[in-house]
């Protein structure tokens, strides 16, 4: 409470809303009840809807009949009234006079953009500005102007402050960084050409998706009224100058007001304000502008008649009739008027206060953060300088974090250790590569390299060489409280800021390599006393597998482990992170009789597969996992649709027959996740063999049991393919090469974990908990990664090739060392 108090001594004048019928605790526990044990942070992607709002177009759906509105029935006549109502409310949010713009509906603010940017008057003298700043869906208008013969280019705008940090809005308190200029057909333009009839289209964001930077929407009035001096002069700053502001994110907290700043376009998307409906948005345009629009597609609804045999039609006068092609979404823009309700009682302005005192909260605690060796944990992107931010930052905080050396933990890591926290945020470059590259220092040349080194939008490669290629995004809404904010900085607290206290456990620290003693170590480990205590071979990827006594090996680790998958219809993988229902397919080998058996809840009669080839229907394919090329054979349709039912959708069944798998094994041979590399794997994700100590997971479970009572673990949670016992817990990480038996395996490093032991099956039914991931976790990461078991693959030694009257047996010894 004292935290709270202290909060609010500070930021209580901003929080809550203090005029409205209700407090923000009592709208969260009212009309947000599904977030009890949720903390969402991800306002910028998606605002939530309200409990109440729902009941409220639920009544209205249910009671009102709703007609098609380019009907004459009485409920249609109904429908278009409505409708009109909404684009008024529309309007009236903008505070944008009837007389002079218009509200078109589309299916989104992307939607409402590619509208402009198919029908603006491009020329090979127009020029199309952009800030730096914008999200892909702005980036994607210059397609349309270069297309055209159009000059683009972006612009980088510094706003300076007033002492108490408010803009200036002034066009002296601008200053404009101009990037190169883009053109293609350059032929057509003439040197020295008239281009004072052209039409120009500058965009920017009401407020960056990136950083919650607010640009100033004094922005265009300047650009409008004197572009030639906002340009300096530049050649590309005659003619008629049009302004489009991309208000999908700004628009929740600060609408722009239009009589103020005469924008000609501003898009608009809805479930951005209020959570529903999805699929809609609008665009706000000025009347003399939409004349400009050059539409030459009509539908249903944008013709007052057309025929159909010769080259006549007589499109609509109507600004929205002519560009609304086809039936609006009218039932969902019925909805939004109990999405404004909620908007008009809590007010834009009180929203705003609102947001702003969870955003300034949350930076100043994050920049106060230290590691135990003193250096900055947080770095921050967009206006850092808490006065100025006050006034032109937004509900987003932007920023990646550093270990105590000074190297980036990974965006990626951020989100998925949130997510066991129950927080939900994003992470990346949230569709806004300007400013990503500009706030992380990504040159031409960094992003380049990115893309060759296989990064591509929302992979999980969040550190190249050294740079975050994204960043980690909390971003508020207006039912956002001061517990949201605290949970985060508690998590982020516990799970990435090392103190004094941490050196002297004797865990895994975050920012170090599994410690094991060094001295003594190959003696401890040669006398470890370790026996393989069981073997499991899994036939088909994700399905369940068994344990046998004894087993042979082949060229690809077990024989028959991972050799057969299931590929939907699409040519998708199917695993359990997606098809949990997989775990309760049990498979068994019968090695004398050559026949995999499969069982299934979802079947009622077992399937029994032949090992030899006779039973394959078709010919073989080519497909690609984890970028390796697999060479595999399908089976006949009654295979097919047993695996369909067991599964609840269509799918193949395949069996490898040949894979090439080309990865390279850590140079310096550090502990961490590896690739196998020369040697065949099926479809593992990473290796031939996965190892699992039993002391290993006995330690797991007493943590489990100390931290939050969580159930225990069995080792078949991991999927291993081998379990020891004996030793010390974790004396695994430090083995470089072991003897099992007589067969040599060589450690390729310690086993990533993922969501997928975290499922586990009761009575019958696939369930799934934060639990063991999270506990790992917190204990158990090495650069971003949860480790633990080792993986393995054969090591032939001075062998040509596998023996392959090699086996395994239950009981053998195991003798590791570490050299």
């Amino acid at each position: 409470m004292a935290d709270k108090e202290e909060f609010l001594k500070e930021f209580g004048d901003y929080y809550g809303y203090p005029n409205a019928s209700k407090s923000i605790d009592e709208i969260r526990a009212s009309e947000f009840k599904r977030l009890d044990d949720t903390v969402y942070l991800d306002h910028a992607g998606a605002t939530l809807y309200s409990e109440l709002q729902m009941e409220a177009v639920f009544k209205d759906l249910t009671s009102t009949v709703y007609g098609n509105p380019h009907s004459q029935s009485d409920s249609s006549s109904a429908t278009s009234d409505i409708v009109r109502e909404a684009r008024r409310q529309v309007l009236d949010y903008c505070n944008a006079s009837q007389k002079d713009y218009k509200c078109i509906f589309t299916s989104g603010a992307t939607a409402a953009l590619k509208l402009i940017g198919e029908n603006f008057p491009w020329s090979c003298k127009s020029t199309f500005m952009y800030t730096m700043e914008n999200h892909n869906s702005v980036l994607g208008l210059r397609e349309y102007a270069l297309s055209q013969g159009a000059a683009a280019f972006a612009v980088d705008i510094n706003e300076a402050v007033d002492q108490d940090g408010a803009s200036r809005n002034s066009l002296t308190s601008v200053k404009v960084s101009q990037h190169s200029v883009q053109r293609r057909n350059e032929a057509k333009v003439l040197e020295g050409a008239a281009i004072g009839d052209a039409y120009n289209l500058f965009a920017f964001p009401s407020e960056c998706n990136f950083s919650g930077r607010r640009f100033g929407l004094d922005l265009v009035n300047i650009v409008k009224q004197n572009a030639e001096n906002f340009l300096e002069g530049s050649p590309y700053s005659k003619g008629r100058w049009m302004v489009l502001i991309d208000a999908a994110k700004g628009c929740a907290t600060r609408p722009p007001d239009l009589s103020l700043y005469p924008a000609d376009f501003v898009v608009i998307s809805f479930y951005k304000l209020f959570g529903y409906p999805t699929g809609l948005g609008a665009l706000v345009i000025r009347n003399d502008a939409a004349k400009l629009l050059k539409k030459n597609y009509f539908s249903g609804g944008t013709v007052a008649a057309s025929i159909a045999d010769i080259d006549f039609v007589r499109r609509r006068e109507g600004v929205e009739e002519h560009f609304e092609d086809g039936t609006i979404s009218f039932l969902s823009i019925a909805s939004i008027r109990h999405g404004f309700k909620i908007l008009n009682n809590l007010t834009t302005s009180a929203m705003c206060r609102h947001t702003m005192s969870l955003t300034m909260f949350l930076k100043k605690k994050l920049l106060a953060l230290r590691h135990e060796n003193g250096a900055t944990v947080c770095t921050l992107y967009g206006n850092c300088a808490l006065k100025d931010s006050m006034h032109e930052s937004g509900s987003i905080v932007s920023f990646n974090l550093k270990r105590p050396d000074g190297s980036w933990f990974g965006c990626r890591e951020v989100e998925k250790l949130a997510s066991l926290s129950g927080i939900q945020l994003r992470t990346g470059c949230f569709c806004n590569p300007g400013a990503c590259a500009k706030y992380l220092g990504l040159s031409h040349s960094d992003l380049l390299s990115n893309l060759e080194a296989g990064h591509v939008c929302w992979d999980d490669n969040d550190v190249i060489n050294g740079k975050p290629t994204g960043a980690v995004r909390v971003s508020f809404g207006y039912l956002s409280t001061y517990e949201d904010a605290k949970k985060f900085i508690d998590f982020i607290r516990s799970s990435f800021v090392s103190m004094p206290s941490e050196f002297e456990k004797g865990y895994l620290l975050r920012s170090k390599s599994i410690p094991y003693p060094s001295e003594g170590l190959e003696d401890r480990l040669s006398s470890s006393g370790c026996r393989l205590k069981s073997i499991n071979i899994y036939p088909i990827k994700s399905c369940a597998g068994f344990s046998v006594k004894n087993w042979p090996l082949s060229n690809t680790g077990l024989q028959y482990d991972r050799e057969w998958l299931l590929k939907s219809l699409t040519g998708e993988i199917l695993t359990q992170k997606k098809v949990p229902e997989m775990s309760l397919i049990n498979t068994f080998i019968n090695i004398k009789q050559q026949i995999l058996s499969v069982e299934s809840p979802h079947c009622k009669r077992k399937l029994q597969i032949k090992l030899d080839s006779d039973s394959y229907l078709f010919g073989k394919e080519e497909f690609y996992l984890h970028n390796q090329r697999y060479e595999v054979r399908c089976y006949e349709n009654e295979i097919n649709q047993w695996f369909s039912n067991a599964v609840g959708q269509p799918c193949t069944l395949v069996r490898c027959c040949q894979s090439e798998y080309c990865c390279s094994l850590n140079n310096n041979r550090s502990v961490g996740m590896c690739r196998d590399v020369d040697t065949r794997v099926n479809f593992a994700n990473e290796a031939q063999f996965l190892l699992i100590s039993e002391e290993s997971v006995s330690d797991l479970n007493n943590r489990l049991s100390s931290n939050n009572g969580a159930p225990y673990v069995n080792p078949m949670r991991f999927r291993p393919n081998l379990v020891i016992s004996g030793g010390e817990p974790y004396a695994e990480d430090g083995w470089r090469n072991l003897r099992i038996g007589n067969t040599s395996f060589s450690s390729l490093g310690g086993c990533n974990r993922c969501q997928m032991i975290n499922f586990y099956q009761q009575t019958g039914q696939v369930k799934k908990t934060n639990e063991p991931l999270a506990t790992l976790a917190s204990y158990r990461r090495v650069k971003g990664k949860i480790l633990f078991g080792i993986l393995l693959r054969y090591d032939p030694g001075n062998k040509a090739e596998l023996d392959t009257n090699s086996w395994l047996k239950v009981g053998d010894e195991v003798h590791p060392n570490s050299e």
